[in-house]
Order: structure tokens, then sequence, then C-alpha cells
């Protein structure tokens, strides 16, 4: 399966080399948390070491939005651009040069052609970094920035048109193709439909039902109009915190998925839990999750995740509780995946292949025969 699958994603690739992958990308993140810089420095110039909360009052963001200058500021002293006391106190903020800021977008725009992503991920990142004064203040909205007018075309650029996406597409794809049962089909947090929409004409013929959901009625509305000519597909609501087998009926699933929705979950563990509950004997769970936090996404991904009310950051109740985690690691998700009594199948891409810069992951699993384990 993994042979098959690798090979598969390979092909998606066409003649783009991943060899410099992992510099293109380190070049992307650091052009991003550049710009996270230039904005600080303008912001706060001129002032003496403070606490993170002094920056944070200064910087007037919305409650909600508060944590995500701690999140920032670790980022920057983690590579070196401002400096962390003892003392807890952040200093070394200045104002960018003209050519610094040429440079920065120049840096930002080669790394983004050098990975293969569209024209629109730049135009999406540099328009992220002009609005983080507004999106900070909670004036500015991310939702309305990566869906602009409504239109999926910025999203599908970032969460799509890209190689790493094509090759874990392709790879899933394969995977699903070599499932020995897949008529009654459940997605989780399908949003844009990055993977459905190469997976429902394999599907075509094999599968009685497929249940797309989303916590968003706009994801959902999309989906009917986008997916009409397969009708075995059906929406539905569902939230990842609320019973899922309430919302999407009792009878068992052959194939649950999720991309990059899992960690959305306040504990993974639970939610693996109640997947497993869910599943056909025979069935199996296919997870892409992304597991590391690259600075690319530091100007778009915390704004579109919400505090609890009150509250300082997401909440977290599992291993990344009291942290400013937004994502589990690989072998965190193996734990995770163990524990809920769901034995691995595969896992690619490999951590020392070159598509793995891009620290997103195809995750299979299916039940384990000896039960739980937690």
């Amino acid at each position: 399966m993994t042979g098959s699958a690798h090979r598969a994603g390979l092909a998606a690739l066409g003649h783009a080399s991943p060899q410099d992958f992992p510099d293109f990308v380190r070049r992307l993140d650091l052009a991003v948390l550049n710009g996270i810089a230039a904005f600080l420095g303008e912001a706060l110039e001129g002032t003496g070491p403070r606490t993170a909360e002094e920056i944070a009052t200064e910087l007037g963001p919305a409650p909600r939005h508060r944590w995500i200058v701690g999140h920032w500021l670790d980022a920057l002293v983690g590579e070196s651009l401002i400096e962390c006391s003892a003392s807890g106190r952040f200093s070394g903020f200045r104002r960018r040069r003209r050519s610094e800021l040429i440079a920065l977008r120049r840096d930002l725009d080669d790394a983004r052609r050098g990975l293969g992503y569209p024209e629109d991920l730049t135009r999406y990142l540099l328009d992220s970094l002009r609005s983080l004064p507004g999106l900070l203040a909670g004036e500015a909205s991310a939702q309305a920035m990566l869906f602009p007018g409504g239109e999926l075309g910025t999203a599908e650029a970032i969460y799509r048109d890209n190689p790493v996406n094509r090759y874990l597409n392709a790879a899933a794809v394969d995977v699903v193709c070599g499932l020995p049962a897949k008529r009654r089909v459940l997605e989780l947090g399908a949003g844009t439909g990055s993977l459905t929409s190469d997976l429902l004409p394999v599907l075509a013929g094999h599968t009685t039902e497929y249940l797309f959901t989303d916590l968003s009625p706009f994801f959902l509305e999309a989906a009917r109009e986008r997916f009409d000519a397969y009708p075995f597909l059906r929406t539905a609501v569902a939230d990842f915190g609320a019973d899922l087998a309430a919302r999407c009926g009792p009878e068992p699933f052959d194939l649950l998925i999720a991309v990059n929705a899992a960690h959305n979950a306040p504990h993974v563990g639970e939610l693996l839990e109640r997947i497993r509950a869910m599943l056909a004997p025979g069935g199996a769970l296919l997870l892409i999750e992304t597991c590391h936090e690259h600075h690319q996404s530091l100007v778009s991904m915390p704004f579109l995740l919400s505090a609890p009310p009150g509250g300082t950051f997401p909440e977290r109740l599992d291993r990344r509780a009291g942290t400013r985690r937004t994502y589990l690691t690989r072998e965190e998700w193996a734990a995770e995946l163990g524990a809920a009594g769901l034995a691995p199948l595969l896992e690619l891409p490999r951590p020392d292949h070159p598509m793995a810069a891009f620290s997103q992951h195809l995750l299979v699993a299916a039940p384990d025969s000896r039960g739980r384990v937690r």
C-alpha cells in the first residue's frame, strides 16, 4: 500500500523536482516571519524592553486575538529576530528599511514560485501582512481575505493547487481505490472539498453515500453546487465537539476522512475514539494533517481560530493543553491513534523524503482487533 501510494503521489508532481522544496519552504517561512517583524518594528520602534502583556496592550488586539501576539513573539525569538531576557522582556524591534521590505517581497515570491504555488498565494500573504493591524484589532476578517467575495479561488490556491496537495491527494486516491469496502463514506470538516473532488470520480459505482460535513453552511452550499453530478453525496452540519453519531446516523461507515481538520478538535484523542466507534468492521480512517506550524501560516491561521469566551487562546484539552500549539506532531498522532484503538496502516511522505518539508502527512489507520489501549 505504501509504495503504490507514494508512487502515485510522485507521479502527480509531473516534472516538478522535490529536491529543492525544503530550501524554498524555509525561505517562505522566513520571509513571512520577517514581515511580521516589520509590522512589530513599525508599531514598537523606540520602546524599551517590555513583557508580552505590555506589548499586547500597546498593539491593542481584539480580546480573542490577544494570544496571537505571544505566539508571534515566541517565533521571532526562536529565529533570533528579536531578543528575550531572562526576566521575560522582549527587545530588538526596529523599523525595516525600504530596501529590506522590497527584498522581503522578492524572497516571498521567489519561494512561492519555487514551491509551485500559484500567484494567488503571494497576493494573499502580502495582503495579510499589510492587514495585520486590522486583523489583530478584529477590524479585518481573515475569512473574507481567504474567501474574497465568497469565492474559493484563493483557498484553492493554498489548499489544492500546489505540489504537496497534489502529492497527498493522489496518494490518498490510490489508497482509497485499494480499500475493500467503501460503500458509506464520511468526511469531517470537509471545507473546500480539496480531496473530495478527486475522490468522488473513483468512488462512483462503489459508494452509496458520501456524507460531506462541515461546521459552516457556506461550505455545504458550495459542495452541493460543485458536486451535483454525484447523487450519492449529501451534506450535513457536524461539530467535532458534538455527538457525531447523532448528526451522521447510527449506521457505521466504511471510510472516514478528515483533511487538515481533525486538529481543530479540542481533544484529539476523544475525537479519534468517537471515530473508531463509527467505523464498520474492516473500515479505515484517512487523515491528512499538518504536523508542524510553519511561520508562513502565522499571518492567517491564528486568526481563523477562535478562543473561547474569556479565553487567552483556542481551547485545547489534549496534550496541547496549556500551550499555543495548533498541531500535533507525527509522533503524537501515532500515539493518539494507538490509544484510540486504531492501528496505523500507512504514513506518507517518509520523514527523510523532501516532501516532508511541507510538514503535511497522509495517515491511514484501521480499528485494532486488540481494541482500545487507552
